[in-house]
């Protein structure tokens, strides 16, 4: 209870704080007492007004108030003894005994640890009610009333206020504690909102930056066989130069977007599936023998499928070309007539004419990143062996899809 409270309140300086309160109270007790003498509790004997032993309970009252946070108990039993000291020793109460122990009594419900305001609470309650009733059976009707009033003044009002108090308190706390956790939960989505956002990065790094690589890498290995024809190896390299400035376009595009200042260049439009043929190019330039049937038709594509949908065909020949070289290859697009409508491309190669390609260009996360996209416009994306070949399928929603957070 002491280190809850030193914690809380910190420590020395309550102490001097709470002495300071108890010498407060000493005076307002003066006070009442030269402002109203006959406001004292004469409890037997004639009034005389307050004597040297009332005023000294009362003192040892106030200075109970020194403790009355660090040593909660202790502070409410010294209060208690001068509030029943004044009447057996000296048989008069001032006022002022009875604020100060007021006070303490609500300083034992709202300082202390839970189960300790409690037990207070519950005692401090038993002790007035059994008061209350045997004052109404011993003293009458009108004489028990009063004590009835005294009593709900003196314990009733400082513990009702006080467990008022303790209750908005720990409620505070506790929305404290929610909204620490609130925070937290916010940190953490966003934490993973960053995660989420530089796995996007990366996939279309991947897609921008190992696609177009890979296909120059395969293509100038092409042109470096021995014996290869000139002209062939004059195409080649014109190739090699537009899949280098298309990788560099679409790299500046991605870094343009990430700027967030005004000297960003505008970013070029994202590539879509009616550049489908430059892919079927550059796969040719790889050895490939790509054939596209497009069934489309007229109507424009949403931009994610358009953009969805040229990232697969794009990784799909890469993959051809890394693993299979010199095979036949099958793209297929196709918007179907149902409802929802959704757009089907498949990319199919057979089996390579010659070995893979060498160290270096086997091995990667592209059917994962291209899962990842498909999931991403509420898609999905299966790839897998067919025949003695490689099949990619995907099934795009045309329409309103739910995106996956």
């Amino acid at each position: 209870m002491i280190t809850y409270l030193v914690n809380r309140d910190g420590g020395a300086p309550s102490v001097l704080r709470d002495a300071g309160t108890g010498v407060v109270w000493f005076v307002v007790g003066l006070l009442l007492i030269w402002a109203l003498p006959d406001a004292g509790i004469t409890w037997w004997g004639a009034d005389t007004g307050a004597t040297t032993v009332s005023l000294l309970v009362m003192g040892l009252g106030c200075a109970a108030s020194a403790v009355r946070r660090i040593a909660v108990p202790a502070g409410l039993l010294v209060g208690t003894a001068a509030l029943v000291a004044g009447p057996v020793l000296g048989g008069r109460t001032e006022i002022g005994t009875v604020l100060v122990f007021t006070d303490l009594l609500y300083c034992a419900v709202v300082f202390p640890p839970r189960r300790t305001a409690r037990a207070v609470a519950v005692a401090a309650g038993g002790v007035a009610t059994v008061l209350g009733v045997a004052a109404l059976l011993v003293a009458g009707t009108r004489t028990g009333t009063y004590a009835v009033l005294n009593l709900t003044l003196v314990a009733g009002l400082p513990l009702v206020w006080g467990l008022e108090v303790r209750r908005f308190r720990d409620l505070a706390a506790v929305e404290r504690e929610r909204a620490v956790a609130v925070e937290r939960t916010a940190a953490r989505e966003r934490d993973a909102a960053v995660a989420a956002e530089r796995a996007r990065m990366a996939r279309d790094l991947h897609d921008v930056v190992a696609g177009r690589l890979s296909a120059i890498a395969l293509q100038s290995e092409a042109a470096l066989q021995p014996g290869a024809d000139p002209a062939l190896v004059r195409r080649v390299l014109r190739t090699v130069r537009s899949s280098g400035v298309a990788a560099l376009g679409e790299m500046r595009t991605m870094i343009g977007l990430l700027r967030d200042d005004d000297t960003a260049d505008p970013p070029g439009a994202p590539a879509r599936l009616s550049e489908v043929d430059t892919l079927l190019d550059e796969a040719r330039s790889a050895g490939l023998s790509p054939v596209l049937r497009d069934g489309r038709g007229a109507a424009p594509l949403p931009a994610p499928v358009d953009l969805a949908g040229y990232r697969i065909v794009q990784e799909s020949l890469t993959n051809a070309a890394k693993h299979a070289p010199g095979s036949d290859v099958a793209v297929r697009l196709a918007v179907t007539p149902d409802t929802p409508r959704r757009l089907l491309v498949e990319v199919r190669n057979g089996p390579g004419r010659r070995p893979a390609a060498g160290p270096g260009l086997h091995g990667g996360t592209g059917l994962d990143g291209l899962r990842e996209r498909a999931r991403a416009i509420g898609g999905t994306l299966d790839a897998g062996p067919d025949d003695d070949g490689w099949l990619v399928r995907a099934d795009l929603p045309l329409g309103p899809a739910e995106v996956e957070r």
